[in-house]
């Protein structure tokens, strides 16, 4: 009996345990169907959709509403899953280590154990890039996990009523004759979750004042700064992309500073290489990503400088025709572009789809099939106030710049996919109506 194991329940390596649970897991077995061992390895007991995290930051969204437990997964889809991190490689021995598991006091839950597999599928995503700013890590909230966003979320939500129950200071100016507000929050880095998470916030400062925050002014005592080291927002995006998406957020009372590379992160203040400080009463960093440390210590396998394995069209890895990776944490070349494929949650849909489709001919002992990236374009949230984005590709053949009530429904669109891949359109469809229903009955955002 073939042994899968994935590691990683992101977007890509849990829609992969999934099909091929279905396909070859258990419940395929009893009806005589080929039969398979499929395991799905993630650190954390449950799965969210990691574009969710910068709604979760703002408060717009409750985690816990869109959490998925990967046992209950599991036992749905034909697969097992076992909770741990990966923490060593044996190519030899085709056998992989997890760490031991701890629970919330510190005592441990699970012990260190070896899986033994025959195809592993390593996609466990990416951390954040602090690129060795000072003050960075320690001073800033990254946003890689539902802890982070908490976190996160009840800084802004302490920050904003300590702001309420103080005495108001004379109003102030910084360096450029900007009104200093009594709530400011820093974002560096205006990629998609820096300028997504701008939009949210500003949303959430509107919305606090309806419970209860008063005195707090939502348009000028809570400020929001993006500040992106680069010429404009959006770099990986088109340029009139960028240029509608920070007409929107200018409208939206967001500052934004381009060409500022931030060289610390200091409790209370941002500094650039300009020069200038920027204060901020919370600061996120959403500046850049590499792949996780561990990759970089597998046995024998080839990573790049933001160590990430590099892989071939196969998505199989230069050393080891057993192991594969796909998602942020792959560098997987992509024909005809000077960069490769991009970290974006389309590129992880479509490499799981791939791999699906590759592991019934590995099975059959056929050749494997290359992988071709399509680009479909891209969509960038802006609350509900609007989105913006272009769609290009297998879409429309071309190139098209989208905005407002239809690029939303276009992104919202995005995770109902994500839920259909994961339960089938039926279960897609009764979990968007609960989902209204829940909506109806609960603030807008999470407040405690």
């Amino acid at each position: 009996m073939h042994r899968f194991i994935v590691v990683g329940g992101g977007a890509g390596g849990l829609e992969l345990a999934t099909r091929l649970g279905d396909r070859y897991g258990e419940t395929r077995a009893k009806r005589g169907r080929p039969h398979a061992s499929v395991t799905l390895v993630d650190r954390y007991p449950t799965h969210i959709w990691k574009p969710l995290l910068h709604e979760v930051a703002a408060g717009s969204m409750d985690p816990f509403t869109q959490e998925l437990e990967y046992a209950a997964q599991a036992r749905w889809h034909g697969f097992e899953f076992q909770q741990g991190e990966l923490v060593g490689l044996d190519r030899t021995a085709k056998r992989i280590t997890l760490g031991a598991v701890q629970d919330e006091d510190g005592g441990e839950m699970l012990p260190e154990r070896v899986l033994e597999y025959d195809t592993l599928v390593l996609a466990i995503g990416s951390t954040t890039h602090f690129f060795g700013v000072q003050g960075a890590a320690e001073n800033s909230i990254a946003l890689d996990t539902v802890a982070q966003a908490e976190r996160f979320r009840k800084r802004l939500i302490a920050a904003c009523m300590r702001a309420e129950h103080q005495e108001p200071e004379p109003v102030t100016h910084d360096h450029e004759g900007n009104e200093v507000p009594r709530v400011q929050i820093a974002i560096v880095g205006a990629g998609a979750t820096g300028v997504e998470l701008s939009a949210e916030l500003r949303n959430t400062a509107q919305v606090l004042s309806a419970y209860g925050l008063h005195k707090l002014d939502p348009s000028h005592d809570v400020g929001i700064v993006l500040i992106e080291s680069g010429p404009r927002i959006l770099p990986a995006l088109a340029e009139r992309v960028s240029s509608a998406t920070g007409d929107l957020l200018r409208k939206l009372g967001v500052r934004i500073m381009t060409g500022e590379l931030v060289t610390e992160v200091a409790p209370g203040v941002v500094r650039t290489a300009s020069g200038k400080s920027v204060r901020a009463d919370l600061t996120v960093w959403a500046a850049g990503i590499k792949a996780p440390a561990v990759l970089s210590q597998l046995d024998g396998l080839t990573v790049n400088r933001l160590g990430q394995l590099v892989v071939r069209r196969t998505l199989q890895t230069e050393a080891d025709d057993n192991v594969f990776a796909l998602g942020d944490c792959a560098a997987c070349a992509w024909p005809g572009n000077e960069r490769g494929v991009p970290p974006r949650a389309q590129a992880a849909h479509q490499q799981a789809s791939f791999l699906f489709r590759s592991m019934g001919d590995r099975l059959a002992g056929k050749p494997l099939p290359e992988f071709t990236y399509r680009d479909f374009g891209s969509l960038v949230s802006l609350g509900h106030f609007s989105a913006v984005g272009n769609l290009m590709g297998g879409v429309i053949g071309g190139s098209m710049l989208i905005e407002g009530l239809f690029a939303r429904f276009m992104y919202m669109s995005l995770y109902r996919l994500h839920i259909a891949a994961l339960h089938g359109y039926a279960r897609m469809v009764l979990d968007t109506f609960a989902h209204w229903l829940r909506r109806t009955t609960l603030p807008r955002v999470k407040l405690h």
